[in-house]
């Protein structure tokens, strides 16, 4: 006779770190007032990446839902706010879009705005799209205020995100966890005891000789995969196909000029340049392929496109993209870079782990460890990682460019059918089809789409019963309201300042 299966009484989580720390953070407010024990194993010898600093506004609800106040944490992050993603030289050289937290304008009479602006720009209008998006316009001119909770207001029509030190976050995290009772063990692993039966992860033995066990283990432990690759064996599915950049190179700088609330990417030969403002530093790095440019090619052309003094030394990372065959295998549940690493181009990384994180609650197992729990969280994150991948290699395969060997690569890609697809179904007639699986809905689509000039076909048929007169001043009059209610609200820096949020203000101890 069987056991009857029980409650998961006791989780570990290998790996601190920003995934190790978040996912201790949210099992912790799930379970703090329970018997199951959380106990998180890391090393001081195994360093973390550590430099993602952009975020998608998701992070909002999960900072949210485990209670944490905003200005506490941005004071502990030196966070600032974040209302979209500039990109630069993407579609030809010298041509600038904003990725916005928000969307593009409102539907008239049912058909969506970009319909009605790409009618109007054939009739010779001049006013690009950008100007009728709210969060694009403020992040243009360096103001920020919180959405406007009145949704008849054309304030309420954008969301917002943070740019942080990641390092500063996990340990805001950590503080957090461990008081909700999380038991944190430094100590390098360096055996994995498995199940002879089921071959589930029993035991974890440390280099001091220390044992740890556990029912369900959450593998945090970055690319190494320690035990979701090297104890189980899941496999990997390598993406380089499509996104072939395998190398980045990171440093910080001073603060230059004004301090933006939006992150930049910058598209160079052989990859790209990410730019984001903290309040006490600026992030900077370079995303590329190792077949078409050199590691020290690389390093320069980032360092000759910094704006302010460098305050550290360039960091080399490796990396593969693509995912894991499998992120749930036996009692191993695989979160962050073990998980699978898409370039951080859309600012992914961090909403991976919350993504994993949020199913992972929706689908907490018992001792069981039901086949159908594992099958509908591994069929969730694959279509997550599926959906940003596509997404990410639109930046590269709607473009003009060739004036380099990467470019020219891209011109001659075979897409993924699922791309290739809604490529042209926007072709056809401007449609973006939405999926419940899906961080990017259709206005960060569209803002790609359009952005890079790739303008559909033929419109929303719709449109033939709206006046025209009537389309004329709606946009007028959309485009007067955005402005003129961006000019009232405060600069970035003034608002962060105003709220208490600034880092000058950061106790020692939180």
């Amino acid at each position: 006779m069987t056991d009857q299966p029980k409650p998961i009484s006791s989780i570990c989580i290998v790996g601190g770190g920003t995934a190790g720390w978040m996912t201790a953070a949210a099992l912790a407010y799930k379970f703090h007032r329970t018997k199951t024990s959380i106990t998180l194993v890391e090393s001081e010898q195994i360093g973390t990446v550590g430099v993602g600093e952009a975020t998608l506004p998701h992070i909002r609800f999960f900072n949210q839902a485990l209670g944490i106040d905003e200005v506490t944490f941005m004071r502990a992050t030196n966070a600032t706010f974040k209302l979209g993603i500039e990109f630069c030289d993407w579609g030809q050289i010298g041509d600038r879009y904003v990725h916005p937290f928000g969307d593009f304008g409102e539907p008239l009479q049912g058909v969506d705005f970009h319909h009605l602006w790409n009618q109007l720009r054939q009739l010779g209008l001049k006013t690009p799209l950008d100007e009728y998006s709210y969060p694009i316009v403020a992040a243009k001119s360096a103001r920020f205020h919180h959405p406007d909770p009145d949704l008849s207001k054309i304030e309420s029509t954008f969301g917002y995100a943070y740019q942080f030190d990641s390092s500063l976050y996990a340990k805001f995290l950590r503080t957090f966890a461990e008081k909700h009772g999380v038991t944190r063990i430094e100590g390098k692993i360096v055996e994995v005891d498995q199940n002879a039966e089921t071959g589930h992860v029993e035991t974890l033995r440390l280099e001091s000789g220390q044992t740890i066990g556990g029912e369900l283990f959450i593998d945090c432990s970055g690319f190494r995969g320690l035990l979701i690759e090297q104890s189980l064996k899941t496999g990997y599915q390598d993406w380089s196909e499509w996104l072939p950049c395998n190398r980045a190179v990171a440093v910080q700088s001073e603060n230059v000029g004004t301090l933006l609330p939006y992150t930049r990417s910058t598209a160079r030969t052989a990859g790209w340049q990410w730019r984001i403002p903290l309040q006490h530093r600026t992030g900077n790095g370079h995303v590329y392929c190792s077949h078409f440019i050199s590691d020290d090619e690389a390093r320069s052309q980032l360092l000759d496109g910094i704006e302010g003094a460098l305050t550290t030394d360039p960091k080399q990372l490796y990396f593969m993209t693509g995912r894991r065959n499998q992120f749930w295998k036996k009692n191993v549940v695989a979160i962050g870079l073990s998980a699978g690493f898409l370039e951080p181009l859309e600012s992914t990384s961090i909403h991976f782990i919350q993504e994993g994180i949020t199913a992972l609650l929706e689908l907490f197992p018992d001792t069981a460890f039901a086949t159908s729990d594992q099958e509908e969280y591994n069929e969730r994150m694959g279509l997550n990682f599926e959906r940003v991948r596509d997404f990410l290699l639109l930046h590269y395969v709607a473009t003009e460019r060739d004036d380099s060997e990467m470019w020219r690569h891209f011109r001659n890609l075979t897409l993924p059918e699922s791309l290739q697809s809604k490529i042209e179904a926007w072709m056809h007639r401007g449609l973006v089809p939405s999926y419940e699986f899906s961080v990017f809905l259709p206005p960060s689509w569209i803002a790609v789409f359009m952005g890079q000039r790739k303008l559909p076909l033929a419109g929303d048929p719709r449109m033939g019963r709206i006046p025209l007169d009537d389309i004329r001043q709606y946009a007028e009059n959309l485009h007067s309201s955005i402005r003129n209610s961006v000019d009232r609200a405060p600069d970035h820096l003034t608002f962060i300042q105003g709220t208490g949020s600034s880092s000058k203000t950061v106790p020692e101890s939180l």
